[in-house]
């Protein structure tokens, strides 16, 4: 088969999707007996929920990770329209997606992956646009958090009062002393206030909280531990870069070096796992607890930190020994 045939039928996949049984058997065959097959047939789902069937997503994680993790996620399934048909895939968005795949490694650390994978999330239809909007408000305590309003900004000048030893501290630390930005790409000049609610105010609150996240829930700034936090994220609010991100990754692997989802696949679908189990961080007043100890945030919030597969720079180390 040609690669542009293996293309074609991928493209077909993605647009029909599966219900959750075919999922949940696809993660039982992959854990037992990996085959390349299968997890582009996965990658190919996770495409569709991203870019054709939002409503899709929770349905397909939670059966995806039952049957190669071997347990349910251990949480209330998200009632969203699991029903609705998937929109038409537009086709602008293959050419993007092979073109991003196409990079090599250097190509893809040379550019902004972040913004690439945004604009391809950007190519998805207008109906889906706002598909994505209504199943993330069924995910727990959305709705509450979108009723707070447009976050506002965080304050590095507040954050670096707070007392040593606290999350404010701590998440202080973590922005200045590796030059990150505060709410990692700016809102403003993404006009993220000019999207429909709820789109606004979730795209506006992920940028904000991401780093936030890494230390509350657990998750190291390294290369694994992004992807993994993707599928918390994910797991938390049905966030659709972070669906984009990781359909895109695990296509990648599929194709390219399908032997690597003996790593993706535990770490994504333990991270979606536990963002499951996770009592929702979306409308957390983090201003009322950033003088607060680390630990006891956590307890406050019920958060217990991700227990990774793998080591979370395993990425790095395998780079550097190369």
């Amino acid at each position: 088969m040609s690669d542009q045939q293996e293309r074609a039928g991928f493209e077909a996949l993605a647009q029909a999707g599966a219900d959750d049984d075919a999922a949940r058997a696809l993660g039982r065959r992959l854990k037992a007996q990996p085959q390349a097959a299968d997890l582009k047939a996965l990658s190919a789902l996770w495409i569709h929920g991203a870019v054709a069937a939002p409503e899709r997503i929770p349905g397909l994680y939670d059966a995806v990770a039952e049957g190669y993790l071997g347990e349910p996620v251990g949480a209330p399934p998200v009632p969203t329209d699991a029903r609705a048909e998937p929109d038409p895939i537009p086709q602008p968005f293959w050419p993007g997606l092979w073109t991003l795949l196409d990079e090599p490694p250097s190509g893809i650390e040379a550019v902004n992956l972040t913004t690439k994978t945004a604009a391809l999330a950007g190519l998805v239809s207008p109906i889906v646009q706002t598909r994505i909007g209504k199943a993330a408000l069924c995910y727990p305590d959305v709705p509450k958090a979108v009723a707070q309003g447009y976050p506002k900004h965080f304050s590095l000048d507040v954050l670096a009062k707070c007392p040593p030893g606290s999350l404010g501290a701590t998440f202080h630390s973590l922005i200045v002393d590796n030059g990150f930005d505060l709410e990692v790409l700016d809102r403003a000049a993404l006009g993220l206030d000019k999207l429909p609610p709820p789109l606004d105010y979730l795209n506006a609150r992920i940028l904000q909280c991401h780093d936030l996240w890494h230390i509350v829930a657990g998750y190291e700034t390294t290369a694994l531990h992004e992807v993994a936090i993707s599928a918390f994220q994910l797991a938390q609010f049905g966030h659709h870069y972070s669906s984009m991100f990781l359909g895109m990754v695990l296509t990648r692997v599929a194709f390219e070096r399908p032997e690597g989802g003996a790593i993706m696949l535990p770490v994504i679908l333990s991270a979606w796992t536990h963002g499951r189990r996770t009592p929702p961080l979306l409308p957390v007043n983090w201003e009322g607890v950033w003088n607060k100890p680390l630990a006891d945030v956590r307890v406050q919030l019920g958060v217990t930190p991700y227990a990774s597969p793998f080591p979370a720079d395993l990425f790095e180390q395998l780079s550097a020994a190369a």
